[in-house]
């Protein structure tokens, strides 16, 4: 197996910043429309998460 150079880890950082930059900017410019289209969603992760917890709660009980 090859060594990673430091090139490599360069590569990665920067391949890293750029991307969650451009994911942090996609987000931004479509802000608006998540509010509007996807303000509930929260609520339906957080009882999903209950639900999923709740069926881990009672296998372990039963």
């Amino acid at each position: 197996m090859e060594n990673i150079t430091t090139g490599h880890w360069i590569f990665a950082g920067l391949f890293f910043i750029v991307f969650f930059g451009y994911l942090l900017w996609g987000y931004r410019k479509d802000l608006k429309m998540h509010r509007l289209y996807y303000g509930n969603a929260v609520y339906v992760a957080v009882a999903i998460i209950v639900i999923l917890f709740g069926f881990y709660v009672f296998k372990r009980v039963l």
